[in-house]
C-alpha cells in the first residue's frame, strides 16, 4: 500500500464564521453586484454559477448555511468544483466541504484529487486516494488521470508502480485513457522503461502517444531507444507528423547518425510531412552535429525564414568542424544574438585554443548588454585559466556572484581550476570547502592542482578524504594521484598506488599512467626501473612515455638512454621539434658537441625549426604576450633597458649565466645575448616596472624552463623580494625568497 500520511485539516467551521459576523451591508453590496434585487429568490446553484472569486463564493456560502440549505448534495458538488478547479480556487476550503458531506461519491473524491493536481500539491492527491479506499469507494478511469497529473519525478518513483499494479487490480489495465495517464507520467518523470511497459498493453497508438514515449527516451539521454521505437513505429504503419521528425532529427544529432537524419529529411523533401521553422532548424542541427556543414548550409540557405536558433546552429556547427573564421562570419551577420548564441562562438574559439579571442568576445557580449548564464562564464574562466589570467578569473567570480547566476558544481569545479592553473592554491582550497555540492570531478581536480602545483602530501591527503567520502576515483583522479608522488619524489607510494588502482577500483592503467610511473622513477634516478616499466608495458608507449624518460635522462645526463628516448619518440613524432632541442641540450651538458652539431644538422636539412618561446602575464585585466628577442611590445625600450638593470643586480647577487642549454652556433657572449632575451625574463622585466612592490608575478610559459631562466628566476625573487609563479609546459614553478617548489628537478 501507499504510505503517505493523510494530512490533518481544520474543520469548516474553522474558517467559515457565522453568517451574523459579517456587516450586513457588506453582504448585500456583494451579492447586489451578482444579482438583480430578487437574487435571494434564485437557487443557490444558479448564484455559483455566476461566482467569480473566492470571496464571492464564500458570502453565498455564508448566505446558504444561515438558511439552511448547505446540505444540499448537487450545491456541495457545485462548491468543491468551484474551489478544485477555479484558478483563484482554495483547496483548504474544498477539504472543509468535503469533510462535512457523510457520502461524498466517486465524483467527489476525483474532484478533491484534480484539485490537488492543480495546485501541485500530488502527496495531498495521494492521500486523498487512500482515504477514498479507505472508506470503500472504487476508483474510476477518472480517478487515475487525475491523480498523476501532478506528480514529480519523486513522487513517480515512490508511488508510480504500486499505483499501476492498482490500476491493473481494478480492471482498467486495458482502459486507453488510463493508459495514457501512466505512459505521460513516467515518460516525463523519467520512467521511460515503466511507460514502455504500460505502452505496450495498449494497442494501435496514435502519433501523439508515440511521440510521448520518443520524447521520454529524448529526455533521460537513450538516444538509441528512440531510434529502435521510431523504426517500430514506421514498421507498424503509423505516419509520422512534424513533433515526430523534430524529436528523431534531435535524437540522430546525438548519436551522429547521419544516414538516420537522411532518413527523417526524405519524409520532408518527399512531401509527407510540411517543412516549417522548428523542424528546419533541427535539420540544420542535425546535419552540423554529423559534420555535414554543407547539407547544413544548403537547409539554412534555403528557410523562408529564420530566427536566433537557425543562426545559432549554423554558427555552432562551423565552429565545431574548426571553421572558426567561418563561424565568425555567421555570427557578426546574426540580425539578433541571445546567451546561447554568444556562448557557441565563446566555445568556439575555446576549442580552437584561441582564449585571448574568447575574453574579448565577452567583453563585446557585456557591452551588447546580454546577460551570460553558468555555462558561459565555465568557458570564460577555462579560457583564465588557459592564460593565467587570475586578475580577470576573479572578476569573473565577483562577476557570477553579483549577478546572481547560478553556481553550480560546475562552474565551482572551473573555479578551482582556474586558480590552480593560475597558481594560486589557497583561493582553490576556499572554494572547495565552500561548495555545497561536490562530485567526483570536484575532488578530482583539487588532488590534481595540489599535485601539479607541488603540494604532493595534501594531493593524497585530499585523496584519502576521497575514499572516505564515499566517492570512487576514476582514472584521472588516480592520473592526479601518481603526479603528486612523482613531484614529492614518493616512490614507494607511487608504486602502492598503482598497484592499488587495479586490485582495489578495477582500473585498468591506460598510457598515460605508465608514463606517470615512468615520469616518477626517472626523475628518482631509477632510469633502469623505468625502462622496465617500458618493455613491460602491455600497450605500445607513446611519445608522452618516451619523453617523461627522456626529461629524467636530461636531469641525470644519461646520454645512451637520451638517445634511445629520442628515436622512439622520433620514430612516432618524426616533426617533434622539442624532442631535438631536448637532445641537443643533453648533448649540450654532457659536453657532447660532435653530437650537437649532427642533431643541428639533421633539423636543418628535416626543415624542423625549434618553437619560439612565448610567455603570457597579465597585469590589470589585460593579458600581455611576449616571444623571445621580440620587440613589438610597445614599452619595449623600457622593457629591455629594465632587463639590462636587473641583470647587472643579480649578478652582484651571484648570477652567472648558464650557456649550457644553448646550441645555437654563437660565441660565449652571443649565447648570453640569447639567454637574456627569453620569453620569461622579458615578462619579469615588464612586471617588475609596472607592477607595485611585493605583487606576485605570474607567468604562463608554452615550453619547459631553460636551466638559466630558472636560476635567474629565483635570485629575483630574493633580490627584489618578490614572488614568481611561472607555470611551463611540464609544470608549476613557485619561487620564493630564492628556491624553488620544484627543489630544482623539473
Amino acid at each position: 500500500m501507499l504510505c503517505l500520511p493523510t494530512p490533518l485539516f481544520l474543520s469548516l467551521a474553522t474558517f467559515t464564521l457565522p453568517f451574523s459576523w459579517f456587516p450586513i451591508r457588506l453582504i448585500s453590496n456583494t451579492l447586489a453586484t451578482m444579482c438583480s434585487s430578487n437574487c435571494f429568490e434564485e437557487s443557490p446553484i444558479s448564484l455559483l454559477e455566476r461566482c467569480k472569486s473566492m470571496y464571492q463564493l464564500k458570502q453565498i456560502h455564508s448566505h446558504i448555511v444561515k438558511i439552511g440549505l448547505s446540505s444540499d448534495p448537487l450545491f456541495q458538488n457545485r462548491v468543491i468544483a468551484f474551489c478544485c478547479a477555479h484558478q483563484s480556487g482554495d483547496m483548504a476550503y474544498a477539504r472543509q466541504v468535503f469533510d462535512t458531506i457523510p457520502h461524498p461519491t466517486a465524483f467527489i473524491w476525483n474532484t478533491m484529487i484534480k484539485g490537488y493536481s492543480r495546485i501541485n500539491r500530488p502527496e495531498n492527491g495521494v492521500s486523498m486516494y487512500l482515504l477514498m479506499l479507505a472508506n470503500s469507494i472504487k476508483p474510476d478511469r477518472f480517478t487515475f488521470p487525475f491523480l498523476l497529473k501532478g506528480f514529480t519525478s519523486h513522487m513517480a518513483s515512490q508511488h508510480g508502480k504500486v499505483l499501476l499494479n492498482h490500476a491493473v487490480k481494478h480492471g482498467f489495465d486495458s482502459n486507453l485513457f488510463v493508459q495514457k495517464a501512466f505512459i505521460h507520467m513516467f515518460s516525463l518523470c523519467g520512467l521511460v522503461d515503466l511507460a514502455l511497459k504500460v505502452f505496450y498493453m495498449g494497442d494501435d497508438w496514435e502519433v501523439v502517444t508515440w511521440n510521448i514515449m520518443l520524447s521520454g527516451y529524448n529526455r533521460v539521454k537513450q538516444f538509441k531507444k528512440s531510434k529502435k521505437l521510431f523504426i517500430e513505429m514506421e514498421k507498424r504503419g503509423v505516419s509520422p507528423n512534424s513533433v515526430t521528425l523534430v524529436l528523431m532529427l534531435s535524437a540522430f544529432s546525438k548519436l551522429k547518425d547521419l544516414d538516420g537524419g537522411k532518413n527523417i529529411f526524405k519524409y520532408m523533401k518527399e512531401g509527407i510531412v510540411e517543412p516549417n521553422l522548428i523542424l528546419e532548424n533541427a535539420l540544420i542541427d542535425m546535419f552540423a552535429s554529423c559534420g555535414e556543414m554543407d547539407a547544413a548550409q544548403g537547409v539554412f540557405d534555403n528557410m523562408k525564414a529564420r530566427d536566433v536558433i537557425s543562426w545559432t546552429s549554423i554558427v555552432t556547427g562551423f565552429a565545431n568542424v574548426g571553421q572558426i573564421n567561418l563561424a565568425r562570419k555567421y555570427f557578426d551577420q546574426m540580425p539578433e544574438r541571445d546567451y546561447v548564441s554568444w556562448t557557441a562562438m565563446i566555445d568556439g574559439y575555446l576549442r580552437m585554443n584561441r582564449f585571448i579571442e574568447v575574453l574579448s568576445l565577452f567583453r563585446e557580449m557585456q557591452i551588447s548588454n546580454v546577460k551570460p548564464d553558468e555555462f558561459t562564464m565555465v568557458s570564460i574562466l577555462t579560457a583564465c585559466a588557459h592564460l593565467g589570467a587570475l586578475e580577470l578569473g576573479e572578476w569573473v567570480k565577483t562577476y557570477i556572484d553579483k549577478k546572481s547566476i547560478k553556481n553550480d558544481t560546475f562552474v565551482g569545479n572551473a573555479l578551482i581550476d582556474m586558480y590552480f592553473k593560475c597558481g594560486n592554491v589557497g583561493k582553490a582550497k576556499t572554494v572547495f570547502k565552500e561548495m555545497r555540492q561536490k562530485d567526483k570531478f570536484t575532488w578530482t581536480g583539487m588532488i590534481v592542482g595540489l599535485a601539479i602545483n607541488g603540494h604532493g602530501e595534501e594531493a593524497l591527503a585530499m585523496f584519502s578524504s576521497m575514499i572516505e567520502a564515499s566517492v570512487t576515483p576514476d582514472e584521472i583522479t588516480y592520473i592526479g594521484v601518481l603526479c603528486a608522488c612523482t613531484h614529492a619524489g614518493m616512490v614507494e607510494k607511487g608504486k602502492s598506488f598503482f598497484t592499488a588502482m587495479t586490485m582495489q577500483h578495477g582500473i585498468k592503467p591506460n598510457v598515460t599512467h605508465y608514463g606517470c610511473m615512468v615520469d616518477l622513477l626517472g626523475r628518482a634516478g631509477h632510469l633502469e626501473e623505468a625502462i622496465e616499466v617500458i618493455v613491460n608495458m602491455p600497450i605500445k608507449p607513446n611519445s608522452i612515455v618516451w619523453g617523461s624518460l627522456l626529461g629524467a635522462c636530461r636531469v641525470h645526463k644519461n646520454v645512451h638512454l637520451a638517445e634511445m628516448a629520442a628515436k622512439q619518440i622520433l620514430e612516432l613524432e618524426p616533426e617533434n621539434g622539442a624532442v631535438y632541442v631536448l637532445l641537443c641540450n643533453i648533448y649540450a651538458a654532457c659536453e657532447r658537441w660532435e653530437n650537437l652539431r649532427q642533431v643541428r644538422k639533421m633539423m636543418m636539412e628535416r626543415g624542423i625549426k625549434k618553437t619560439p618561446g612565448c610567455s603570457l602575464m597579465e597585469l590589470n585585466g589585460n593579458v600581455y604576450e611576449f616571444v623571445a628577442g621580440d620587440q613589438s611590445h610597445p614599452q619595449s625600450k623600457d622593457i629591455y633597458a629594465k632587463l639590462e638593470n636587473m641583470m647587472q643586480d643579480l649578478i652582484k647577487a651571484g648570477y652567472s649565466p648558464d650557456t649550457s642549454e644553448v646550441f645555437l652556433d654563437l660565441g660565449e657572449e652571443d649565447k648570453e645575448t640569447a639567454l637574456y632575451r627569453h620569453s620569461e625574463k622579458l615578462a619579469i622585466a615588464y612586471a617588475l616596472i609596472s607592477s607595485g612592490p611585493g605583487v606576485t608575478i605570474r607567468i604562463v610559459k608554452n615550453l619547459r624552463m631553460c636551466v638559466d631562466c630558472h636560476h635567474m628566476a629565483k635570485l629575483v625573487s630574493e633580490a627584489y623580494n618578490r614572488e614568481l609563479i611561472i607555470r611551463d609546459k611540464t609544470r608549476f614553478h613557485h619561487f620564493r625568497h630564492g628556491s624553488c617548489s620544484c627543489n630544482n628537478f623539473w
